[in-house]
Protein backbone atom coordinates (compact mmCIF):
# COMPACT_ATOMS: atom_id res chain seq x y z
CA UNK A 1 0.00 0.00 0.00
CA UNK A 2 1.07 3.50 -0.90
CA UNK A 3 -0.01 7.14 0.51
CA UNK A 4 -1.71 9.33 -1.84
CA UNK A 5 -2.56 13.15 -1.01
CA UNK A 6 -5.88 14.02 -3.03
CA UNK A 7 -6.85 17.73 -3.77
CA UNK A 8 -10.25 17.93 -5.01
CA UNK A 9 -12.71 20.20 -5.59
CA UNK A 10 -16.76 20.19 -4.97
CA UNK A 11 -20.17 21.38 -5.39
CA UNK A 12 -21.32 20.99 -1.50
CA UNK A 13 -25.23 21.45 -3.02
CA UNK A 14 -25.43 18.11 -3.34
CA UNK A 15 -24.40 16.66 -0.32
CA UNK A 16 -25.10 16.17 3.52
CA UNK A 17 -21.43 17.79 4.08
CA UNK A 18 -18.08 16.11 4.00
CA UNK A 19 -17.88 13.77 6.43
CA UNK A 20 -19.39 9.96 5.63
CA UNK A 21 -22.86 9.08 7.65
CA UNK A 22 -24.27 5.83 7.03
CA UNK A 23 -26.03 5.60 3.94
CA UNK A 24 -26.52 9.43 3.72
CA UNK A 25 -24.71 11.19 0.61
CA UNK A 26 -21.70 12.97 1.78
CA UNK A 27 -18.55 13.99 -0.26
CA UNK A 28 -16.59 11.57 2.17
CA UNK A 29 -18.49 8.72 1.38
CA UNK A 30 -18.51 8.98 -2.01
CA UNK A 31 -15.21 9.25 -2.89
CA UNK A 32 -14.76 6.08 -0.40
CA UNK A 33 -17.30 4.08 -2.28
CA UNK A 34 -15.59 4.75 -5.73
CA UNK A 35 -12.24 4.56 -4.46
CA UNK A 36 -13.26 1.05 -3.32
CA UNK A 37 -15.29 0.41 -6.73
CA UNK A 38 -11.67 1.23 -8.74
CA UNK A 39 -9.66 -0.67 -6.38
CA UNK A 40 -11.91 -3.63 -5.59
CA UNK A 41 -11.19 -3.34 -1.95
CA UNK A 42 -12.47 -1.02 1.06
CA UNK A 43 -10.75 2.50 1.04
CA UNK A 44 -10.62 4.84 3.91
CA UNK A 45 -10.09 8.29 3.17
CA UNK A 46 -8.53 10.98 5.80
CA UNK A 47 -9.79 14.72 4.99
CA UNK A 48 -8.43 17.78 5.95
CA UNK A 49 -11.34 19.07 7.53
CA UNK A 50 -14.89 18.98 7.47
CA UNK A 51 -17.16 21.05 5.34
CA UNK A 52 -20.68 21.95 6.63
CA UNK A 53 -23.95 20.70 4.51
CA UNK A 54 -23.79 23.27 1.74
CA UNK A 55 -20.22 24.45 1.93
CA UNK A 56 -18.50 23.84 -1.07
CA UNK A 57 -13.86 23.16 -1.90
CA UNK A 58 -11.96 24.26 -4.53
CA UNK A 59 -8.96 22.87 -2.60
CA UNK A 60 -10.15 19.90 -0.01
CA UNK A 61 -7.25 17.46 0.59
CA UNK A 62 -7.59 13.96 1.78
CA UNK A 63 -5.09 10.97 1.80
CA UNK A 64 -5.83 7.66 0.88
CA UNK A 65 -3.79 4.12 1.29
CA UNK A 66 -4.01 2.65 -2.05
CA UNK A 67 -2.39 -0.56 -3.46
CA UNK A 68 1.21 -0.07 -4.94
CA UNK A 69 2.16 2.69 -6.62
CA UNK A 70 -0.68 3.38 -9.01
CA UNK A 71 -0.20 5.45 -11.96
CA UNK A 72 -1.70 8.80 -10.85
CA UNK A 73 -2.92 9.86 -14.44
CA UNK A 74 -4.70 6.54 -14.80
CA UNK A 75 -5.57 6.83 -11.05
CA UNK A 76 -7.43 10.01 -11.51
CA UNK A 77 -8.99 9.20 -14.78
CA UNK A 78 -10.57 6.02 -13.50
CA UNK A 79 -12.09 7.96 -10.57
CA UNK A 80 -13.32 11.25 -11.91
CA UNK A 81 -15.11 9.22 -14.99
CA UNK A 82 -16.92 7.13 -11.54
CA UNK A 83 -17.61 10.55 -9.55
CA UNK A 84 -20.57 12.35 -10.11
CA UNK A 85 -20.21 15.53 -11.90
CA UNK A 86 -19.95 17.68 -8.87
CA UNK A 87 -16.89 15.88 -7.40
CA UNK A 88 -13.54 16.37 -9.31
CA UNK A 89 -10.11 15.44 -8.56
CA UNK A 90 -7.91 18.67 -9.40
CA UNK A 91 -4.57 16.44 -8.15
CA UNK A 92 -2.72 13.38 -6.78
CA UNK A 93 0.37 12.84 -5.55
CA UNK A 94 2.50 9.87 -3.82
CA UNK A 95 3.09 11.28 -0.03
CA UNK A 96 5.34 9.88 2.70
CA UNK A 97 3.58 6.85 4.80
CA UNK A 98 3.08 9.55 7.97
CA UNK A 99 1.13 12.44 6.15
CA UNK A 100 -1.65 12.70 7.13
CA UNK A 101 -4.21 15.08 5.70
CA UNK A 102 -5.65 16.94 8.96
CA UNK A 103 -2.48 16.33 11.36
CA UNK A 104 -0.14 17.30 9.09
CA UNK A 105 -1.67 20.44 8.13
CA UNK A 106 0.10 24.28 8.62
CA UNK A 107 -2.57 26.10 7.55
CA UNK A 108 -6.09 26.79 5.56
CA UNK A 109 -7.50 29.36 3.27
CA UNK A 110 -11.38 29.68 3.47
CA UNK A 111 -13.68 32.45 0.58
CA UNK A 112 -16.53 33.52 1.68
CA UNK A 113 -18.98 34.81 -0.81
CA UNK A 114 -21.80 37.48 -0.99
CA UNK A 115 -24.50 37.94 -4.06
CA UNK A 116 -25.29 41.46 -2.82
CA UNK A 117 -28.03 42.58 -5.21
CA UNK A 118 -32.29 42.71 -4.99
CA UNK A 119 -32.25 39.24 -7.20
CA UNK A 120 -29.52 36.18 -7.17
CA UNK A 121 -28.98 34.81 -10.79
CA UNK A 122 -29.80 31.26 -10.95
CA UNK A 123 -26.14 29.99 -11.17
CA UNK A 124 -25.41 31.75 -8.11
CA UNK A 125 -28.11 30.47 -5.97
CA UNK A 126 -26.66 28.18 -3.15
CA UNK A 127 -23.16 29.48 -4.46
CA UNK A 128 -23.42 32.10 -2.51
CA UNK A 129 -25.20 34.01 0.65
CA UNK A 130 -27.76 36.38 -1.12
CA UNK A 131 -28.36 39.54 0.84
CA UNK A 132 -30.61 41.75 -0.87
CA UNK A 133 -30.44 44.93 1.22
CA UNK A 134 -28.02 47.21 0.59
CA UNK A 135 -24.66 46.52 2.28
CA UNK A 136 -21.93 49.30 3.43
CA UNK A 137 -19.27 47.76 2.23
CA UNK A 138 -16.44 50.49 3.23
CA UNK A 139 -17.44 49.72 6.80
CA UNK A 140 -17.38 45.69 6.55
CA UNK A 141 -14.08 46.22 4.41
CA UNK A 142 -12.82 48.39 7.40
CA UNK A 143 -14.33 45.77 10.24
CA UNK A 144 -12.07 43.04 8.77
CA UNK A 145 -8.68 44.03 10.28
CA UNK A 146 -10.34 43.85 14.33
CA UNK A 147 -10.30 40.10 14.03
CA UNK A 148 -6.31 39.92 12.19
CA UNK A 149 -3.77 38.40 14.69
CA UNK A 150 -3.25 35.65 17.11
CA UNK A 151 -6.43 35.37 19.41
CA UNK A 152 -9.25 33.63 21.57
CA UNK A 153 -12.15 33.22 18.79
CA UNK A 154 -14.02 31.37 21.47
CA UNK A 155 -16.89 34.24 20.59
CA UNK A 156 -16.93 32.95 17.18
CA UNK A 157 -16.88 29.09 17.70
CA UNK A 158 -19.79 27.02 17.66
CA UNK A 159 -19.10 24.67 20.19
CA UNK A 160 -19.98 20.83 18.62
CA UNK A 161 -20.63 17.97 20.60
CA UNK A 162 -16.89 18.02 21.86
CA UNK A 163 -14.77 19.99 22.97
CA UNK A 164 -11.91 22.12 21.60
CA UNK A 165 -8.59 21.76 23.12
CA UNK A 166 -8.19 25.36 22.91
CA UNK A 167 -9.68 28.47 21.21
CA UNK A 168 -6.48 30.68 19.69
CA UNK A 169 -6.10 30.04 16.79
CA UNK A 170 -3.67 32.67 14.14
CA UNK A 171 -5.68 34.71 11.78
CA UNK A 172 -3.21 35.93 9.42
CA UNK A 173 -5.26 37.53 6.83
CA UNK A 174 -9.19 38.72 6.66
CA UNK A 175 -9.39 40.55 2.72
CA UNK A 176 -12.78 41.55 1.58
CA UNK A 177 -12.96 43.16 -1.80
CA UNK A 178 -16.23 43.58 -4.24
CA UNK A 179 -16.71 43.74 -7.68
CA UNK A 180 -19.93 44.60 -8.82
CA UNK A 181 -23.16 42.54 -6.58
CA UNK A 182 -20.23 40.37 -5.74
CA UNK A 183 -18.36 40.48 -2.29
CA UNK A 184 -15.47 37.69 -1.33
CA UNK A 185 -13.71 37.42 2.38
CA UNK A 186 -10.81 35.71 2.30
CA UNK A 187 -9.19 33.83 5.57
CA UNK A 188 -6.06 32.22 6.25
CA UNK A 189 -5.23 31.01 9.39
CA UNK A 190 -3.11 28.44 11.22
CA UNK A 191 -6.50 26.45 11.77
CA UNK A 192 -10.05 27.12 12.08
CA UNK A 193 -12.72 26.48 15.09
CA UNK A 194 -16.23 24.84 14.17
CA UNK A 195 -18.23 27.19 11.93
CA UNK A 196 -15.70 30.33 12.82
CA UNK A 197 -15.37 31.36 9.65
CA UNK A 198 -19.24 31.43 9.28
CA UNK A 199 -19.80 33.28 12.65
CA UNK A 200 -17.15 36.28 11.81
CA UNK A 201 -18.89 37.05 8.24
CA UNK A 202 -22.09 37.30 9.93
CA UNK A 203 -20.69 39.87 12.37
CA UNK A 204 -18.83 41.48 9.23
CA UNK A 205 -22.34 41.61 7.73
CA UNK A 206 -24.04 42.87 10.50
CA UNK A 207 -21.54 46.00 10.18
CA UNK A 208 -22.23 46.33 6.95
CA UNK A 209 -26.45 46.65 7.78
CA UNK A 210 -24.83 48.96 10.21
CA UNK A 211 -26.71 47.03 13.28
CA UNK A 212 -22.88 46.98 14.86
CA UNK A 213 -20.23 48.99 14.98
CA UNK A 214 -16.55 48.23 14.12
CA UNK A 215 -15.82 49.36 17.65
CA UNK A 216 -17.97 46.48 19.20
CA UNK A 217 -16.34 43.80 17.44
CA UNK A 218 -13.13 44.20 19.74
CA UNK A 219 -15.58 43.81 22.91
CA UNK A 220 -17.17 41.05 21.17
CA UNK A 221 -13.93 38.78 21.01
CA UNK A 222 -12.75 40.26 24.50
CA UNK A 223 -15.99 38.54 25.83
CA UNK A 224 -14.89 35.30 24.49
CA UNK A 225 -18.52 34.33 24.65
CA UNK A 226 -20.29 33.00 21.45
CA UNK A 227 -23.51 34.52 23.46
CA UNK A 228 -22.12 37.81 22.95
CA UNK A 229 -21.27 37.57 19.11
CA UNK A 230 -24.13 37.61 16.02
CA UNK A 231 -25.32 34.92 14.50
CA UNK A 232 -23.95 32.53 12.13
CA UNK A 233 -24.09 33.07 8.10
CA UNK A 234 -25.43 30.01 5.87
CA UNK A 235 -22.98 27.48 4.77
CA UNK A 236 -24.13 28.11 1.02
CA UNK A 237 -21.20 30.95 0.86
CA UNK A 238 -18.73 29.25 2.00
CA UNK A 239 -15.61 27.81 0.19
CA UNK A 240 -12.21 25.94 1.00
CA UNK A 241 -9.68 26.81 -0.79
CA UNK A 242 -6.29 25.83 -0.24
CA UNK A 243 -5.09 23.30 2.88
CA UNK A 244 -0.97 24.11 3.55
CA UNK A 245 1.45 22.05 4.50
CA UNK A 246 5.27 22.32 4.95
Amino acid sequence: MANHKFTVRYDGRDFLGWQRHKDKSTIQGTIEAVLSRVYDRPIAINGAGRTDRGAHAEGQVFNADLPGVPDVHATRAAVDDELPPSIRIVDIELVADDFHARSSARGKIYRYEIWNSPQCPGAQRGRVWHIPGALEVDRMHASCGEFVGERDFASFATKPNFKQKSTRRDLRRVDLTAEGERISIVFEADGFLYKMVRNIVRAIVKVGEGRTGIDDLEKIIEACDRQAAPGTAPASGLYLDAVHYE
